[in-house]
This record gives C-alpha cells, structure tokens and sequence, in this order.
C-alpha cells in the first residue's frame, strides 16, 4: 500500500487544493498549480517508484486500525479502514493513501470544494447568533480550530422510467340557491403516459458517517461534479465507501416508481379526488456512480453525558445542518430572569386580592 505526499516542485512544500481558486497551492512558497500541471506532477510520481514510498504491508490492529509511513518525515500515521486521506501530525503534510481508491474503490467523479475553512467558520458562527443556549465551548477557538474538511463517499443512481397510469377523476361542484344546497358530481376517465429521466440520486456509502450529518447538507449540484482526480484529496480528509449499490437498489427503486407515479397523478389536471386502477413504471438503463462529495463537519461530545453534537456545511453551496448541545446553566438564568419577576408579580396581585 503507497502513501503519497504531493510536493511542490518549486520548494518541496506539501500542495493543497484551494477551494477559492480551484488551483492547487503551495503552503511554504505560496506557488500555484492547475489541475493540468498536478495530473503531470501526478503521472510522473506514478511512473518512478522511488518517489511513491510504500508502506508496506499493513498493519492493523484489532480495533481495525491501520498504520502507514508518512512519506515525508517517516512518522507513523494511524488511520481506519476507510480513510483514504489524512494529515501527518508531526510534519502536517496531507497524505493520500493511494491504494484505497484503486480498483472497484476507484471513484467515478468528485465535487471539489467551494467553501474553504474560512468560509465555513464564517458560516457556522452566523448559524449560532440566534441560538442562545449553546454552550461556549461549542463554539470556542480551541473547537473551531477542528473543523475538517471530509470527502464523504456517495453512491448516484440514474435512470430512464417509463410510465403509464388510467384511473378516474371526480369533481364536486357545490352551490345554494335560497334555502337549497346543490352538489354536483363529475366522474371522467383518466388515461396517462409518459416517459422521463432520473438523474442521480444520491445515497450515503459510510456506514460510520452519521446519517443526518451526511445527508443533511444535501443537495449537491451534480452538474458541477468532475472527473474523479487524486490531487483533489490534497488538504482534506477522505473516506472510502464500505456499503455497496446492491444495499441500496430496492429503497431507491422504489422510491424512483413513487415519483414517477406522482408525476403522472400531478399532470391528470384538478380533481377532487382520482382513483388509480392501474399504475406501472418501468426502470430503463439503470447506472449507479461512485462519487466523493464534499463536507466541512465540526463534531462535539458533551462531557457529562457522552452524547455527540454536529455542525455539518455543505463545501460547495455552504448549506448547513446540526445538532446543537444546551447550556443549562444558560437555561436557568433564562428560567430566572423571567419566571421568578413573573411569580412575584402573580403573589403581589394575590396579596391585594
């Protein structure tokens, strides 16, 4: 298994992907790069295997973690099974760990961060303004300084549906004249066909990944997605999928044939009520993508219970989503502040009753 440290070639420096110029940079030498100079860089390293160091063969322990070679300064670098890149943390150069995408696990696009680190801290500080209740700690330097940028893994499922739908229509017409109230009721026929396309939806592939966290900062914009590149992961964590499509194919099936029927119920015109006698879709071209997605995450454990909090933005739109820990002490000056000059009033009023 190979480690690789992608290096300036100007100073030796370790290169990240910044998001805000969607170049590669140069942390030492502030040097830039494009996606075409690093897939070179890239091919190049490739091709002579000194440069690739290898890690030898795993070792894993038995919580099932795995220990590497940090290719620029030697140090260990401990990760879990499906971590694809990482951070050493003694030299802090980003690491790919290059065997993990290769093969089946080789993914088919990458939606490259948006939202830099700066970014995103701005984000989610103005999503705390109006919480008032969230402890300090949650939102102090020390924890802000942890938020990590995560390529998620996704699995995308795309097809064509055709579908047909015949059922009846009624319509209820209801009006008075003086005293009388008439009601008049219309039956019709319904008879819909119709044919349309499915693009990608989109399912978590992390079975550790909180769920909510991973799918509430969705949607992405997929249209903006690109050909899946190693040098994207410089600067990032990333995560290797470990579910596969085949879990996911019934759920999704069904839930594209609800949609498809929907649609047609949709086009039928107003009624007041429709019932369907006959409802089919048929799934066409069926065809699952493997894509990597990106996610500024920020997590919390309250010390005295033990329960993880989350703050997740989405890294190319800045869509945010959380679940925030409560500052009962705040609570109770809060319950002070207002209940107790309230219960005196209501003794006082008492008192002159």
């Amino acid at each position: 298994m190979a480690t690789v440290s992608l290096k300036c070639p100007n100073c030796g420096g370790g290169l990240q992907f910044d998001p805000a110029v969607q170049n590669y940079e140069c942390e030492y030498c502030l040097s830039r790069f494009t996606q075409e100079e690093l897939d070179k860089m890239v091919s190049k390293l490739q091709e002579d295997p000194e440069r690739v160091k290898d890690a030898g063969k795993e070792e894993e322990d038995r919580a099932g973690a795995v220990i590497y070679s940090c290719p620029s300064c030697g140090a260990e670098i401990v990760t879990d099974e499906t971590t694809v890149a990482s951070f050493c943390f003694y030299c802090q150069n980003p690491v790919i760990l290059k065997g993990r995408l290769e093969g089946q696990y080789h993914p088919d696009h990458i939606i490259p961060f948006a939202v830099d680190k700066e970014q995103a801290v701005r984000i989610f500080l103005d999503w705390l303004k109006k919480k008032r209740y969230v402890p300090a700690d949650f939102y102090g330097p020390e924890q802000i300084e942890k938020m990590t940028g995560v390529y998620f893994p996704y699995w995308m499922y795309s097809c064509q549906i055709e579908g047909s739908l015949e059922g009846e229509g009624t319509r209820i017409r209801t009006w008075r004249t003086g005293d009388v109230q008439y009601t008049e009721t219309q039956k019709y026929d319904i008879s819909r066909k119709g044919r349309m396309s499915v693009d990608r939806v989109t399912r978590n592939a992390l079975k550790k990944a909180d769920k909510k966290l991973v799918e509430g900062v969705m949607p992405f914009d997929t249209r903006n997605m690109k050909e899946f590149s190693m040098g994207f992961l410089s600067g990032f964590f990333a995560e290797k999928r470990d579910m596969e499509e085949k879990e996911f194919s019934l759920d999704v099936e069904k839930e594209v044939r609800e949609f498809a029927a929907d649609a047609l119920r949709s086009s039928a015109g107003d009624y007041s009520s429709i019932s369907v006698r006959r409802n089919e879709a048929r799934i066409e071209n069926p065809k699952w993508e493997y894509a990597l997605l990106p996610v500024w995450t920020l997590t919390y454990i309250e010390k005295k219970t033990g329960k993880l909090y989350y703050f997740a933005c989405n890294g190319q739109n800045g869509k945010v989503c959380g679940k925030l820990p409560v500052d009962s002490r705040k609570l109770m000056i809060l319950f002070g502040e207002i209940f107790l000059p309230l219960l005196a009033v209501l003794l006082a009023v008492g008192y002159m009753i």
